[in-house]
């Protein structure tokens, strides 16, 4: 069987390991520039143990954002990206960009423009109107992927991560539910898949073998109707065939419809309204578990989408995601085919979760699944059983006579 935790080749990058940090929202770059906090933050992951870490959602521009605080590829944020790939090599791993344009998760109040889509769509959680991308801007926004990808580049970053997943602009094209087009980006599959494959085709020109690329993308993203695995794996399939690609993450689910169909577990609906503005919260607290889904956790609860995949692969590594939380799961990945894993919510809960497996096969993740770190994402993104990640190092407080606690 692989050994999941020797030295590995993902296309011309060396990892220390096949364990990946999944990108998860970080809520660390307030001003869409790297911070200290988001060093610190990539940094415990890289002395923890993983191969490589991933910076989530950064966007290939300005008006691709999806959430405030979005750090945005261009060369007003390279110093900062710099320092930050530095500090991860220098803690013994790798570090990946994703790259993301939101599309229809986009919002008006933020970004000052309609959301683009692939047809017109009405987004079903914000009720937001999506106006159809015109042929011109498709091509404008394959030609921000690139220039994303050479940012990083730049910056030190080991790879890119393509986000194809989770209905942003990319996904939304695979959806037959919204992509709706007459033209060769609508209709069947094959044309739906073109987007995504020009993308990676774009990005593999301007990257060539300096860095590796990933892409993340959607077996299924749980809207009736939408992304299913029958057409992902034709996809997958072409994209396989293009070669433009070093490795594929395997996901589920999307930030227009029933979020819990990606995370699964425990429904934080009360701690979501406290988070509101006090009008939204008794509508949150009644209507909150119907909207955001609720589907109960188990362990590898992707394995069974993904291990359709495996045969087919050619020229692509894959990347099991989902419910991986101890080495046996690990182990079970390996076994089923997969060449690496991502792990998310456990090394959130715990940095240096793969140490503690390596020096113990037993070890088992805190991790608990109850979803709170979800709501932490409308501010620092942080597990909320770690006190020194919600409160910070009890060196950094001072305790009064009184037994108050400064900071």
């Amino acid at each position: 069987m692989t050994d999941a935790f020797s030295p590995v080749q993902l296309g011309p990058v060396r990892l220390r390991n096949r364990i990946i940090k999944a990108a998860t929202s970080e809520g660390r770059s307030p001003e869409g520039l790297v911070t200290d906090d988001l060093i610190d933050f990539h940094r415990s992951f890289a002395e923890g143990g993983v191969g490589m870490t991933t910076v989530a959602y950064c966007c290939v521009s300005p008006l691709a954002a999806s959430a405030p605080g979005q750090i945005v590829m261009n060369d007003e944020a390279l110093p900062g990206l710099r320092k930050l790939t530095e500090a991860v090599h220098a803690a013994g791993a790798a570090i990946s960009a994703q790259l993301g344009h939101a599309g229809v998760v986009a919002q008006k109040r933020l970004t000052g423009v309609t959301p683009l889509a692939p047809s017109r769509f009405i987004n079903p959680t914000s009720f937001a109107y999506c106006r159809e991308i015109g042929r011109s801007e498709i091509a404008a926004v394959i030609d921000q992927f690139g220039a994303a990808a050479r940012v990083a580049v730049d910056a030190g970053f080991d790879a890119v991560e393509l986000h194809f997943g989770h209905l942003y602009l990319p996904s939304s094209f695979l959806s037959p539910l919204i992509n709706r087009r007459k033209d060769e980006y609508g209709g069947d599959i094959d044309n739906r898949s073109r987007l995504v494959r020009e993308i990676a085709q774009r990005v593999h020109e301007v990257v060539g073998d300096s860095i590796a690329v990933i892409a993340k993308l959607d077996m299924d993203d749980g809207m009736p109707g939408g992304i299913w695995i029958d057409e992902a794996l034709r996809t997958v399939q072409l994209l396989d065939a293009d070669a433009t690609l070093d490795a594929i993450e395997l996901t589920q689910g999307s930030s227009v419809y029933r979020p819990l169909y990606l995370f699964r577990g425990d429904v934080p609906v009360r701690e979501f309204a406290k988070v509101m503005p006090t009008m939204l919260r008794p509508g949150v607290r009644l209507l909150g578990k119907s909207v955001m889904g609720s589907y109960p956790y188990e362990n590898l609860y992707m394995l069974s989408a993904a291990r359709q995949f495996v045969p087919i692969m050619k020229n692509t590594k894959l990347i099991l995601l989902g419910g991986i939380t101890n080495r046996q799961h690990v182990e079970t990945g390996m076994r089923e085919g997969f060449d690496f894993v991502a792990m998310g919510r456990a090394l959130l809960r715990e940095p240096d979760l793969v140490d503690k497996m390596v020096a113990d096969a037993g070890t088992r993740s805190r991790c608990n699944h109850n979803n709170r770190c979800m709501v932490t994402v409308f501010g620092r993104t942080h597990c909320v059983l770690d006190p020194q990640q919600r409160y910070g190092s009890a060196e950094s407080m001072d305790v009064t006579a009184g037994g108050t606690i400064r900071r």
